[in-house]
């Protein structure tokens, strides 16, 4: 990997990890955008979906993040860490 490779990445993780905490003080958002955020944020910090599906059919929420996180399978973290910054500026942080 070339050095500047490697500082691109460090510097998108500092990016992210300043639009991670800037994503708490945004203002009340939808559940749509909340699991946006949500499943980038799990795709950019574990990559794809590691768990099971939650079998309860009642557990909505549940089955929504796992439903959201699935979608992005094969997403690299890279770009999901890029997507997620550009989401939360997108939503006002």
């Amino acid at each position: 990997m070339a050095e500047s490779e490697r500082y691109s990445k460090m510097d998108l993780k500092a990016l992210f990890d300043e639009a991670s905490v800037k994503s708490k003080s945004l203002p009340e958002q939808s559940n749509e955008n909340l699991l946006k955020l949500y499943s980038l944020f799990k795709q950019a910090t574990e990559g794809d979906i590691n768990i099971e599906k939650p079998s309860n059919m009642f557990d909505f929420k549940g089955i929504a993040k796992f439903n959201a996180w699935d979608e992005l399978k094969g997403l690299s973290k890279e770009e999901a860490m890029q997507k997620y910054i550009d989401l939360v500026k997108q939503l006002g942080a």
